[in-house]
């Protein structure tokens, strides 16, 4: 056994199983309780055994998937970060998001190819980790969403940079409305590049694992066509009401929408009424701002920097309280209207960060 793969497997917790097969370094989330929601243990093992695994010529790609339960990976620790917020002036909570974002940079930069299973749900932290991915495999299991919007915080990991990237204003609905999508969506939409069944995947990554030369072939001789794309008949209501990057133009051509008889605007209007406020604002200038962006380092630096400032807002433990612990889903948002969250509260969550507590990459 080779150094850097005792190192590798040295580093494996319970909760993400580390291990080799074949040419194959894999990486299951083994936290089925929580559906594998990312703590910062995981974040550690994964990152630990991704930089054993760079260097050894043994291992020629790595695979994500998780071990079992119902879905890939739900997020990250929410329970942990509103503890820190209330706690710890959101100390634990910013040590997570710098290592987290260092592993969604690491994955993306990764110098052999990375395949990423997201079969079942696959939100906030799971689409950090599947997002940038070479290959992301949907299937009819799907369920993937940036749902933060509904708790405070913001569509993070790399949301700003895959969102904003999107064709028309897709993006900027999924942030704000934190709107699911299925596998068929998400080969559609460009998140996912594959659309497997579920029943396939056992036998793909076996092929995969005594074949890493032949991902290609593999996953286009598995692959199937799926069913009907339900989003794409909302294309044209999303592009025109969503047009603007103002949060207040858009509620009112919901409305107007809304009033002409359209039952998606007054559904759409009555989600975004259930929304933080401040979040969906901070969401638009980090989708917009995102565009500007040199590279993706550029991205989770200015991702960063906002955690760092929501995680401590009150709407981020208030939106956990609701959504949840208490399970009421009555949250009341500070500020509770948007048009009383000012662009000076929006410039001081994106302002740099003191030198030495700006993100840097690995």
């Amino acid at each position: 056994m080779s150094a850097p793969e005792m190192t590798a497997e040295a580093v494996a917790t319970e909760e993400v199983l580390v291990r080799r097969e074949g040419a194959t370094g894999v990486l299951s989330l083994n936290r089925p309780r929580a559906i594998h929601a990312l703590n910062l243990g995981m974040v550690r093992a994964m990152t630990q055994a991704l930089l054993a695994w760079r260097d050894d010529p043994a291992v020629a790609l790595v695979v994500i998937d998780h071990a079992e339960g119902r879905g890939f990976c739900a997020g990250g620790d929410i329970a942990m970060m509103r503890h820190s917020a209330l706690s710890d002036g959101g100390a634990e909570g910013r040590r997570f998001f710098f290592e987290e974002y260092r592993l969604n940079h690491l994955i993306l930069t990764y110098p052999k190819p990375v395949v990423t299973f997201m079969d079942g749900i696959t939100m906030g932290g799971g689409v950090g980790i599947s997002g940038p991915a070479t290959y992301r495999i949907a299937t009819e299991a799907t369920r993937l969403a940036m749902p933060e919007s509904g708790i405070g915080l913001f569509p993070d990991v790399g949301g700003g940079w895959y969102l904003s990237r999107l064709s028309g204003r897709l993006g900027q609905y999924l942030a704000l409305t934190g709107a699911r999508l299925d596998g068929a969506e998400c080969l559609w939409a460009g998140l996912a590049t594959h659309y497997l069944p579920s029943s396939a995947l056992a036998e793909v990554k076996a092929e995969l694992a005594a074949r890493p030369d032949e991902i290609t072939a593999i996953l286009h001789r598995h692959s199937v066509v799926p069913g009907d794309v339900k989003i794409a008949a909302q294309v044209g209501e999303i592009d025109r009401t969503f047009a603007s990057d103002s949060y207040e133009t858009i509620l009112g051509e919901l409305r107007e929408e809304a009033g002409r008889g359209s039952e998606w605007a007054g559904a759409t209007l009555a989600t975004l009424h259930t929304k933080s406020p401040q979040t969906c604002k901070v969401a638009l200038r980090q989708l917009r701002d995102s565009l500007d962006c040199e590279d993706f380092a550029a991205n989770m630096a200015m991702e960063y920097r906002i955690a760092s400032r929501v995680l401590t807002l009150p709407d981020f433990a208030e939106g956990v309280r609701a959504v949840i612990i208490d399970k009421d889903n009555a949250p009341q948002w500070t500020p509770s209207t948007p048009e009383e969250v000012s662009e000076d509260a929006i410039d001081a969550i994106f302002a740099p960060l003191p030198a030495n507590e700006e993100w840097t990459p690995l």
